[in-house]
């Protein structure tokens, strides 16, 4: 299966809800820039509830060699940018990503991308969840936002 590189907010998301398992039953191989690890660990320093990544023996740690050559945005964080980047040189690869600058900039680049909802969706499908509508209202508690379209 292709390499899954994760942004922060689905890494987030899924922990907070009690579903960070599914990401690896969902994407098989699981890659995470470092610029997302330090976004994780300034939250975890700061009280947020988030996972540990570099304890999961799933996930993959890997720098992208272009980031700093690569002007996508000027408003898209390290993450993002970082799993983007990652993206374009691991043909074959797609995101999982919620911004939405992020998700606009990954179908410019033609990048392949989903995100938490797309994946709870995909592990409703695969019957790896009952419902969908709980999860989401979880998410909604959380702060989390859909956006038209979505």
């Amino acid at each position: 299966m292709p390499d899954a590189i994760c942004n922060t907010s689905p890494l987030q998301y899924l922990h907070q809800i009690g579903y960070l398992d599914l990401l690896p039953q969902l994407a098989g191989c699981v890659v995470v820039p470092n610029a997302v690890c330090d976004e994780l660990h300034a939250g975890l320093a700061q009280g947020i509830e988030l996972p540990n990544v570099t304890a999961l023996p799933w996930i993959h740690r890997k720098d992208p060699i272009s980031a700093p050559a690569l002007p996508l945005a000027a408003d898209l964080g390290p993450g993002e940018s970082a799993v983007l980047a990652l993206a374009l040189e691991t043909p074959g690869s797609s995101v999982i990503l919620d911004d939405t600058l992020g998700r606009r900039a990954a179908e410019l680049l033609g990048i392949p991308f989903t995100g938490t909802l797309g994946l709870l969706l995909s592990a409703k499908e695969k019957n790896l969840i009952a419902a969908v509508a709980p999860i989401l209202d979880h998410l909604t508690e959380l702060r989390f936002r859909l956006s038209p379209g979505t």
